[in-house]
């Protein structure tokens, strides 16, 4: 078989909102497969085979078949390279540790050319997955040898660059749990929970509720230690020191065994324990020395380390260390023995995700000097059968949370408190954390900011805690979602006055409103922006804003496929129409059906507490009423227009002219509202491009919307008499 022409990818776009294709952000990738159209898979000698050798795992994609191995099925029947493009690009994001299952493939009107679509978290890594399927995808069409593993690890490595950490990620999909919405404010792991006003920030396993105080004192172990003791707190006995000399001193005055480490580390860096002798803790000094500002000498506690995690003043898990040990064979180094007998634990690696670390010895130095204090280096050969202490601390990955006494568990939180943490990570070390403190002789040695949560995640032993969700039911109680109200304007007829119209009656109505439109940026009655250049990052922009409790947003269809919407959900969705197809040539959108598939984004992303408005004079439009989870209010010129009487019949509410006035039906109940006819004239009377394109639709429009917004009739019709049409210059 000759070789074949690579695939062309003309174009890819990232989706960043609910888009045409799903509610979710996704990469969408125009692909011309030029003489690849002519050859179906069943049509490619081997392909098959080839194909599934390198990814085993394709035989778990259902497909369109709805079966375990159904895309196999597609395959040998003959199915085209861009749907099997998605299906390998999926699959290579799955190996990598970001699953996935949502993809799609559909023609165009162009002979060969396709739009491909994945669901994509993460831009960066999305794009590194789509380059790899493409090369592999090229690869097996031309019996060449690829990689699959390299490309995978290529794949992890974008992911670990540029994805949210694995405690984040816990936070974040709690609150998707919650369907609270979040919003990524830098590369790391800064996270927006929420919306405007009401939204909440964490950064890990920070918040905003995090006291800098509270972190200054929790940097400070000493000072920590005094307030502990203040209130009752056991603490071990201990003194910062200068000098070895001094450290040797104290030591004695406390009564050994010792404790040597810094007074503001972290993560157990420079801790060594269990010291008895003058030299090893006139050593010790010197490695805890390099580590923080200032050193302390602490009386030993007995017994294993713990770590128990407080949030919102309540302990919520709690994980126990373990000494990492190895034992000689009389031919192995130590350095050959930890990597034989605890590095190959597949629960240790050099990433976030695994819950142990893997031990380098040379890199920490207390690993070190608790090898020469058995008389061992790394390059020792230890006697057979002889165990070596390798690491006393840094293991706790054990879960212990069901053990936990009360006795313990107030303390720790009492400890977190006193320090002034919202979340804290509280270390303790018991014999036996199921007794009280007073029997075991335990004490707390620690408090931190920012705790790690991966322990609790994925323990090494043990039961996963929830702790993303105590974080997120500590940020938001159980009636909250963080969201502000979000008013979504689709459709091409005079959407950017509906929503100016929109947002001018909930700044009446109190709100401290938020407007992005083709007129600008606004906050309040005030432009602060002329014509955004990008809608989209407009609109995001207006949810960031911590002043904001309201926000309108104008949509067009060309935004809806260029970005998708800016939000995940909204209040209330209007669709005002279906035009403005001519526009739209670039993104192949030649048909009714077609823009009926992106305009019903805005009626699809409704709340199950919201309305979705449309206009029922409009047959396709008055379709989308049976796609809202919410309700439906109605709106047309002709209050006797048979699907406005069907609705109204049914309990529905609509909106109609009649005498030059808007109706607001309830049902059978009806109520006058805004003078249409009065507010049409001064629009006219107005030289702005505004008022050459306001109709008695347009307003009726915004009346529907704004009392779907439940702003009452009497509101409505004094906002509409006191709009000012023109826009400043």
């Amino acid at each position: 078989m000759s070789k074949k022409e690579d695939i062309k990818l003309l174009r890819i776009n990232y989706l960043r909102g609910p888009n045409m294709w799903t509610y979710r952000p996704v990469l969408e990738v125009w692909l011309d497969l030029g003489e690849l159209e002519d050859f179906p898979t069943n049509k490619l000698d081997g392909f098959t085979p080839r194909l599934t050798t390198a990814l085993p795992a394709l035989i778990e994609h259902h497909c369109g078949v709805g079966e375990r191995g159904g895309f196999l099925q597609r395959l040998e029947e003959g199915t085209w390279c861009g749907h099997v493009l998605e299906h390998i690009v999926i699959e290579l994001l799955n190996l990598s540790g970001m699953p996935t299952g949502f993809g799609q493939t559909r023609s165009t009107s162009q002979h060969g050319v396709y739009r491909m679509v994945f669901r994509a978290r993460d831009e960066q890594v999305a794009r590194s997955a789509l380059a790899e399927g493409h090369a592999l995808l090229m690869a097996t069409i031309n019996s060449e040898p690829f990689d699959v593993n390299a490309a995978v690890a290529r794949i992890r490595d974008k992911l670990d660059d540029c994805y949210l950490g694995p405690s984040t990620a816990a936070i974040v999909a709690a609150a998707t749990d919650r369907r609270i919405p979040h919003i990524r404010l830098n590369d790391g792991n800064l996270v927006q929970l929420g919306h405007g006003a009401r939204q909440r920030r964490i950064w890990t396993a920070e918040t905003d509720m995090t006291s800098a105080i509270a972190e200054g004192i929790a940097g400070d172990k000493d000072l920590t230690k005094t307030l502990l003791k203040s209130v009752g707190v056991p603490v071990p006995e201990g003194q910062a020191v200068k000098t070895p000399a001094e450290a040797w001193e104290v030591a004695q005055d406390l009564g050994l065994p010792v404790v040597v480490k810094p007074s503001d580390g972290n993560h157990g860096r420079g801790v060594t324990l269990d010291l008895q002798n003058q030299a090893d803790i006139e050593a010790a000094f010197k490695v805890a020395d390099e580590e923080g500002s200032e050193v302390l000498v602490e009386r030993y506690i007995r017994g294993n380390e713990h770590r128990l995690l407080v949030v919102g003043g309540r302990v919520v898990a709690a994980a126990r260390g373990e000494a990492a040990w190895v034992i000689g064979d009389g031919r192995q180094t130590v350095r050959e023995l930890v990597d034989h007998q605890i590095n190959t634990d597949p629960r240790r690696g050099l990433t976030e995700e695994f819950p142990l670390n893997r031990i380098t010895l040379g890199e920490d130095p207390v690993v070190i000097l608790d090898l020469q204090r058995q008389g061992l280096t790394p390059e020792a050969v230890p006697d057979a059968g002889r165990q070596v202490l390798i690491q006393r601390n840094g293991n706790v990955s054990i879960d212990c949370t069901a053990e936990v006494h009360p006795d313990v568990a107030h303390a720790v939180s009492l400890a977190a408190r006193v320090v002034g943490l919202d979340i804290a990570g509280v270390d303790l070390v018991s014999e036996d954390i199921g007794k009280p403190m007073s029997e075991t002789g335990a004490a707390i040695v620690e408090v931190n900011a920012g705790p790690g949560l991966l322990m609790h995640l994925k323990p090494a032993g043990g039961s996963p805690q929830p702790v993303g969700k105590a974080i997120i039911d500590h940020l938001f109680a159980e009636d909250e979602s963080g969201r502000i109200p979000v008013v979504g304007v689709a459709g091409s007829r005079g959407t950017h006055t509906i929503s100016r119209l929109v947002a001018w009656l909930l700044h009446l109505n109190g709100r401290h409103v938020g407007l992005a439109c083709r007129d600008g940026l606004f906050l309040g009655s005030r432009r602060v922006e002329r014509r955004a250049s990008n809608n989209w990052d407009a609109s995001h922009r207006l949810l960031m804003n911590r002043t904001v409790d309201a926000v309108v947003i104008e949509n067009s269809a060309a935004s809806i496929l260029r970005d998708g919407l800016a939000y995940d959900r909204c209040q209330v969705g209007l669709v005002t129409d279906m035009g403005g197809m001519d526009s739209l040539s670039e993104f192949d959108v030649q048909t009714e059906a077609q823009m009926y598939k992106v305009l019903r984004t805005q009626v699809d992303v409704v709340l199950p507490e919201g309305v979705a408005v449309l206009n029922a004079a409009e047959p396709q439009v008055l379709e989308m009423a049976e796609l809202s989870d919410g309700d439906v209010l109605l709106y047309a010129l002709d209050g006797q227009l048979p699907a406005l009487v069907e609705h109204r019949a049914k309990g529905g509410r609509a909106v109609f002219l009649q005498g030059g006035a808007a109706v607001l039906a309830d049902g059978a109940s009806e109520t006058v509202g805004a003078n249409v006819d009065a507010l049409l004239k001064r629009f006219t009377a107005t030289q702005t491009a505004v008022g050459a394109e306001v109709d008695a639709g347009i307003v009726l429009a915004a009346v529907a919307t704004a009392w779907a917004m439940n702003i009452s009739p009497e509101l409505i019709s004094a906002g509409m008499d006191t709009f000012v049409p023109e826009l400043a210059a």
